[in-house]
């Protein structure tokens, strides 16, 4: 099962980018597990200091910005 994370305080970009990655995830079928890490301390811990960002099974695969549906698909496959 793939571990997807948003991370972020719940911006419209965070809305945005869970969005698009749960659309994503769908599309390919996958088996997933959609989080929102909300939590500052969190967030830092991944050493992600701009938001919205997104977490592929642990690893951080964008930051600060909102990919296209196809360019989430790529970091998710």
């Amino acid at each position: 099962m793939k571990k997807l994370q948003i991370l972020g305080p719940g911006c419209p970009k965070c809305v945005e980018l869970a969005k698009r990655t749960d659309e994503a995830a769908k599309a390919l079928g996958a088996d997933y597990e959609l989080e929102k890490v909300t939590e500052l301390s969190k967030i830092m811990a991944f050493g992600v200091f701009g938001t919205p960002a997104l977490v592929v099974d642990g690893e951080v695969k964008v930051v600060g910005k909102v990919p296209s549906v196809e360019e989430i698909k790529k970091m998710i496959s």
